[in-house]
């Protein structure tokens, strides 16, 4: 059931047998009477039932991972329940007694936190999930990953992203393109100047054309912004000695307020409105 880190033979012994038949008919009339009980008046009513995870170690005499197994496939019927409104309030807890009968069992960690996001809206529960399964799996890229992906693009949390994605690259196997998420959480977050050096070094080690290309256009991007916030605040400084703003970028020279107009990357000028003092490339980065 299920993928882990390394593979575990289940024996099929008859007493094993007797014993997963008498747990799960015990499992399943404890769930009958759970459900019974009016989930407002006692939320979270339908999980009273489900001990520990250390209990549970000593419980399975041995079978844990089969144990994880049986709670993983539950939990995963049990979430997948509308009906039940107070499904996701011990979320965390359910999962981490799956990780810790089997801490090398990689599908509930990635589910869990799928579940967590997707379904409950709980980035928390997820974090924990995912910095679980990456304290347990220390060789496993795939837990920092998915957290940066959730802080990134869920959160919008460009610096936990940045943490995570750089976790992340450290992790023996991790693919390349970890690195340029890195850099690009480093631009959304405003370190302009890490970012320009991290895609100055991934332009330098490209091996193709393509490559090159995608580093450029986001150098181009990176000294655009630079340049666009500096040439921006001459502009407002001017304003507030003249009480307008300048005719022109070259205004800016004569008057002191800068030493030159920078260009974009590719040497061409950029576009300034005198009527908002904005400042913009002459075309998309993504567009060269």
């Amino acid at each position: 059931m299920g993928k882990r880190v390394s593979a575990k033979k289940v024996p099929a012994a008859l007493l094993l047998t007797v014993f997963l038949v008498a747990t799960a008919a015990a499992f399943m009339a404890l769930k009958v009477g759970a459900d019974r009980i009016v989930r407002k008046k006692l939320p979270g009513s339908s999980i009273i039932y489900i001990p520990s995870g250390k209990f549970l170690k000593y419980a399975t005499f041995g079978y844990r991972s089969l144990a994880a197994d049986v709670i993983f496939l539950w939990a995963i019927q049990y979430y997948t329940t509308p009906t039940i409104d107070d499904r996701f309030d011990h979320l965390d807890h359910i999962f981490s007694i799956i990780n810790e009968l089997d801490p090398r069992y990689q599908d509930p960690y990635e589910v869990g936190a799928l579940i967590a996001v997707q379904e409950a809206g709980d980035t928390r529960a997820a974090f924990a999930i995912l910095d679980r399964g990456a304290a347990n799996n220390p060789d496993q890229w795939v837990y920092p990953f998915n957290a940066g992906h959730v802080a990134m693009m869920t959160l919008k949390d460009f610096s936990l992203a940045e943490k995570y994605f750089e976790q992340c690259m450290k992790i023996p196997g991790a693919p390349e393109f970890v690195e340029r998420l890195r850099a690009n959480a480093l631009f959304k977050k405003g370190d302009l100047e890490t970012s320009w050096e991290t895609w100055l070094d991934i332009y330098n080690r490209a091996a193709d054309e393509e490559m090159k290309k995608i580093a450029s256009n986001h150098l181009y991007n990176v000294k655009a912004t630079i340049d666009a916030a500096a040439l921006e605040d001459a502009a407002a400084k001017y304003r507030e000695r003249f009480g307008h703003l300048p005719a022109s970028l070259e205004t800016l020279i004569r008057t002191g307020f800068l030493r030159e107009v920078p260009k974009d990357l590719d040497g061409k000028d950029y576009v300034y409105d005198p009527v908002t003092g904005d400042v913009k490339t002459v075309v998309s980065p993504w567009r060269r």
